[in-house]
This record gives structure tokens, C-alpha cells and sequence, in this order.
């Protein structure tokens, strides 16, 4: 297996027929003014020893070098390193809530917007936990299973939108339920991180929390929005043309409900946090997660493709060095071999 790094270097090579034209064009005007110079007798009895192949080899050497030297910008990786990696952290998994008050601008960009920051910092600020990711609305649904993957964590954090899920409300309760489940190791440190503006919609709530206490899960609940609330923006083309309206044709005002998510933390021995502030939010996880046991992961085979790009480099050097040592006069040992016929 193989694969190439950088592969905009590859532009570079656009580089050699020129080069090579430049060379050709160069030689052919040196032989027309050494032709108006004098006759090809006098020439060599002035330059016996000049060899019109020696500027030709230089200049495949160096056009050769120089093609190498750009695989080696490329970065060529061929093969799999295997090895063993041991682990020690926690479980986290983040529950996203994605219903449509997420999209109140109460707080900028908007909930679900300062959501994804908070979740997104907190994930830089990891080390070597494992995290999953689950989304929800009027009902839950895993999102990204276990991985110890940050990159693939905050792209898929970041795919995540109002219109994933179809039923309406909030499900609070589904969500700790559904997040609940990937946990599957008793032994490890287990937390969970719900981002949501308080809203809920369901019942059940007591039930998820002695299921999360079971497990010995805790719960930080961070509150997006502000408890004085905002309108639910309808947008098109990104244009705001109008407010979500209940069924009496009155704009709804969504708010964040404190109550609820204090009440899941307390519960689960976690903490409430508001999301305003986002240095704030990642500065008390951090400390919650010094207060939580680590534990060893099991090994992993980690397998990585090996730069080759040291060969290629190289290679091109000692080809750079060779040609200067080549000079354009003739030699005996190449005048024994008559590589380019320059004897008659």
C-alpha cells in the first residue's frame, strides 16, 4: 500500500521541459556562434580537449535530480509501522441537542452554533480519552460510536444540524438513555457532557438519571440561550423571513431552562455550567476531569504509512554533488567507451 503526501508538488514538474527547452535552445545558439567564430578544424586546436557530450550528461543529471528531488517534496508513503499503544483516560460522550430552538439567536451565532464551539474546544483540550458523540431532538440517536479519532469527533460535530432528526421537542431523557449505552466497560471513568438549552419535552427524566447513577455516569450539563429567551428564526437562503409561530399564530419565545439541567447534574454528582462564556465552560471541565480516576485502555494497533521522502532527497544530493565533479572537457576512461560515438 502506498499513498503521496503532498501531491501539489507535482505541479513543480512543469518546470523540467522547460528547463529542458531552455538547455536545447541555449546549446543551439552556442553552436551558431562558434560556427561564425571559425571552422571546426581551428575550434579543436584551440579546444582539444572540449567534449560536446559532457554539457549533455550534466544536463540530464540535473534535470534528473531535480525530477527526484520533487517525488521527494511529494513525500512518497509506502508500507504500515505497527505499533502498540497504551491509553489511560476516560469514556465521554457529548449530547448534542439539536431541536429547532437550538436555532434561537439569543446568543451568537445562535445555540446550536455555540454549541458546536463548546463542544469543539473541549475536544481540543483532550488527550487520550475516548469520545462519542449523540444527537437529539424529539427523540436520539448515536452519532459517532466510541474513538479515541478528535478529527473525525469535530467533523461529524460539525455536520451536525436542526433537520437531522424529524419528530419535534426535546428529549432529554432519550438522550441520557441513548448515551448511557456506550458505556460498555464497567472499569472505566465515564462522564457525559450535555449541551442543551433546557428544554424538555418528554417524561422520564427521573428514570434516565437512576439509569446514569446505575451506571456511575456523571452528567455536566452546560446551558445554552438565556433564561429571558429569543425567537426561532425560519431562514431561507440564509435570509430570515419570518418566526416560528405556535398554533395560535403567536411567535414563540424558546428559553433556557435552567431547572432541568441542575437537576440532572446535582443527580448524577456533575455540575451546570452556562455556556456564555467559553473559556469558562472548558476551564471547569478541565477540572472535572482531573477529579475523575483514569484508567488503561487496551492496547491498539495503531498502523501508519512510512515517509520515503529521505531516499528520494537524498538520491537527488548525490547526483548534485556527482555532476559537479563531471566537467566539460573529455576524459580518457569515457573516450575508451564512446558512449556518445565522438570518435571517427
Amino acid at each position: 500500500m502506498w499513498e503521496l503526501d503532498n501531491t501539489y508538488y507535482f505541479y513543480l514538474l512543469l518546470l523540467l521541459p522547460l528547463l529542458a527547452g531552455l538547455f536545447i535552445w541555449n546549446s543551439l545558439w552556442k553552436k551558431r556562434k562558434i560556427k561564425d567564430f571559425g571552422s571546426g578544424s581551428f575550434l579543436k586546436k584551440l579546444a582539444p580537449e572540449a567534449s560536446p557530450s559532457k554539457p549533455v550528461l550534466k544536463a540530464i543529471i540535473a534535470l534528473f535530480s531535480l525530477f527526484i528531488l520533487i517525488i521527494g517534496l511529494v513525500n512518497p508513503k509506502i508500507g504500515t509501522r505497527i505499533e502498540t499503544v497504551k491509553r489511560q483516560g476516560i469514556d465521554i460522550v457529548f449530547a448534542i441537542d439539536v431541536s429547532k430552538s437550538m436555532l434561537a439567536e439569543d446568543i451568537a451565532p445562535n445555540r446550536l452554533g455555540k454549541t458546536k464551539q463548546l463542544a469543539s474546544q473541549i475536544i481540543n483540550n483532550l488527550q487520550s480519552d475516548r469520545i462519542g458523540i449523540v444527537g437529539y431532538a424529539g427523540s436520539a440517536f448515536p452519532m459517532l460510536p466510541i474513538t479515541t479519532d478528535y478529527n473525525m469527533a469535530k467533523m461529524y460535530l460539525q455536520d451536525m444540524n436542526t433537520d437531522m432528526v424529524s419528530s419535534m421537542g426535546t428529549a432529554l431523557s432519550e438522550a441520557i438513555e441513548v448515551g448511557s449505552e456506550y458505556f460498555d466497560d464497567p472499569e472505566t471513568g465515564k462522564l457525559m457532557i450535555l449541551i442543551s438549552d433546557g428544554e424538555d419535552h418528554n417524561e422520564g427524566i427521573d428514570n434516565a438519571i437512576a439509569i446514569a447513577k446505575e451506571k456511575g455516569i456523571k452528567i455536566i450539563t452546560i446551558g445554552v440561550g438565556t433564561e429571558q429567551g429569543g425567537n426561532i428564526p425560519l431562514k431561507e437562503n440564509g435570509r430570515i423571513v419570518g418566526y416560528k409561530q405556535d398554533t395560535d399564530g403567536s411567535t414563540v419565545i424558546t428559553k433556557m431552562n435552567k431547572a432541568t439541567l441542575e437537576q440532572i447534574a446535582k443527580a448524577t454528582g456533575g455540575q451546570f455550567m452556562y455556556g456564555n462564556n467559553t473559556a469558562e465552560v472548558v476551564d471547569l471541565v478541565n477540572k472535572t476531569l482531573q477529579n475523575i480516576e483514569k484508567t488503561d485502555f487496551e492496547s491498539q494497533q495503531i498502523a501508519d504509512f512510512q515517509s520515503q521522502f529521505q531516499w528520494f532527497i537524498g538520491l537527488a544530493f548525490l547526483l548534485l554533488i556527482a555532476d559537479l565533479f563531471i566537467f566539460e572537457r573529455k576524459t580518457s576512461w569515457m573516450s575508451k567507451w564512446n558512449l556518445f560515438n565522438e570518435k571517427r
